[in-house]
């Protein structure tokens, strides 16, 4: 049987879980007043949570980005592209939503491969 590992686990959820040699990613938002803003700070929050777990981003799986308003899509991009690792780009899809809360305007959810 193959071992499940969580990681900041709380009454509600995990931020991380890592299972087969995968680790799944809960959606991470962040502080800012601006899309770019709160896209960096998300993906500095990423970042931690991978080398808690024992990877980084250059093992990128998938990606979901949820954004509160998708006029934002080339803001956010702009962040992403000079955060992704070049040639290790990740399955990804972008979408508009509401957000749990209206001072979020991006969510980004991510699965990563351990090495």
């Amino acid at each position: 049987m193959s071992q499940i590992v969580r990681h900041e686990a709380g009454p509600r959820m995990s931020q991380a879980v890592v299972h087969n040699g995968v680790v799944h990613l809960a959606g991470q938002v962040g502080e800012g007043t601006t899309v770019a803003e709160q896209t960096r700070a998300v993906l500095a929050r990423i970042d931690a949570l991978l080398a808690a777990a024992g990877t980084d981003r250059s093992r990128l799986l998938t990606t979901q980005i949820w954004l509160s308003d998708i006029a934002t899509f080339a803001e956010m991009n702009a962040v992403w592209e000079a955060w992704v690792s070049p040639g290790a780009t990740p399955a990804r899809a972008t979408g508009e939503v509401k957000l749990a809360s209206p001072k979020y305007r991006v969510e980004i959810i991510v699965s990563a491969a351990l090495p």
